[in-house]
């Protein structure tokens, strides 16, 4: 019998580019991975044939054993569409479908059919548009839908791919996790307390240990201001919030580095030795990890009782359809979740 984990991939919106990124890798699936898509199979099929994949689809419900992988094959646990799906054309119709599929996913995790789940784009705008109010993304979806007081989202490159760039001097993967997600700029800095600082930066250090095996990680910490808030004289965040709520973490044994320039702390020399960085807000720090990796890059859940992993890209509406999606990221995120639940195991 098989012991491969069981990672649920819900197929994310259907007019974006996750269903033939999920038939692409289908046609050559990970190793010791066994994958079940969540989603419509009359899309997946449709989206392969426009591929000129050739594509077994074998229907399940979770808690049926899962074949092993194989190229051309893929199980699925169908999710209806609520609309016919075109590529590149959104249809609020289908808000619910991509919600569902979220789900099945979740369910099927914390029933213990699945190991953990990896996620396909979706498109906020459109769940928006469909009456959700509130509809933030991915990762306080599924804070709110397990029950966690807090979750943290992190990106990470891919450690082979990373490491291999020409002339990169830098650690072999790079992580960099987000004290806020998605907020307005201007909301920000009123959203960084000694409180939440500690929520995050203790979920960052317990699951650095938990999935990467790490027995103590070293955390580098951005500011908020630009030079750290230059001693109080380009803001106070750090003096007054920041830096003492990093004093109360290292007395509890946490390693931790900041409150450090941000325009500085992404180098080779200052991230030498470092496991993760913490960034204050969305465009802090992602726009340096996706400079570093992109395409070879995964969004991590942290938090949750199960690993959870997406892509670090958008819908693509403009290239869905059109066979020029890279499935790179999706692969490097089947590749961590598989990882993590093997160190779950």
């Amino acid at each position: 019998m098989s012991v491969s984990p069981i990672l649920a991939l819900t197929t994310g919106e259907p007019a974006g580019i996750g269903p033939e990124l999920t038939v692409m890798l289908a046609a050559a699936p990970l190793a010791g991975v066994r994958t079940v898509a969540v989603g419509d199979p009359g899309l997946l099929a449709e989206r392969a044939a426009a591929l000129g994949l050739g594509l077994e689809l074998v229907e399940l419900s979770p808690g049926q054993t899962v074949p092993d992988a194989a190229p051309g094959r893929l199980a699925v646990w169908p999710v209806a569409l609520r609309a016919p799906a075109r590529p590149g054309e959104l249809n609020t119709a289908n808000a619910d479908y991509v919600l569902e599929t979220l789900d099945v996913a979740i369910d099927a995790c914390r029933a213990g059919n699945a190991a953990g789940m990896v996620t396909a784009p979706l498109h906020k705008g459109v769940i928006l548009d469909a009456g959700h109010a509130g509809f933030r993304g991915h990762t306080e979806y599924l804070r709110d839908a397990c029950g966690v007081e807090e979750v943290v989202m992190m990106l990470a490159t891919d450690h082979a791919l990373h490491a291999s760039r020409p002339g990169w001097q830098g650690p072999a993967a790079l992580r960099v996790a987000l004290a806020t997600t998605h907020l307005p700029l201007r909301e920000v800095a009123d959203a960084i307390t000694g409180e939440l600082l500690a929520r995050v930066l203790r979920i960052l250090d317990s699951d650095l240990k938990r999935w990467y095996g790490l027995v103590a990680p070293r955390i580098a910490v951005c500011g908020l201001n630009p030079h750290a808030g230059e001693g109080g004289h380009l803001g106070r965040e750090e003096l007054e919030v920041i830096e003492p709520a990093l004093a109360a973490l290292r007395a509890e044994g946490l390693r931790l580095d900041g409150p450090l320039p941000a325009d500085t702390l992404f180098t080779p020399r200052h991230l030498d030795g470092v496991d993760a960085v913490l960034a204050m807000y969305h465009d802090q720090g992602l726009p340096v990890l996706k400079y570093a990796g992109f395409g070879s890059a995964a969004n991590i859940t942290l938090g949750l009782p199960f690993p959870r992993t997406s892509v670090d890209h958008g819908t693509a509406l403009d290239l869905a359809g059109s066979g020029r999606a890279d499935p790179g990221s999706l692969r490097v995120a089947l590749a961590l979740a598989a990882e993590m639940a093997g160190r779950r195991a």
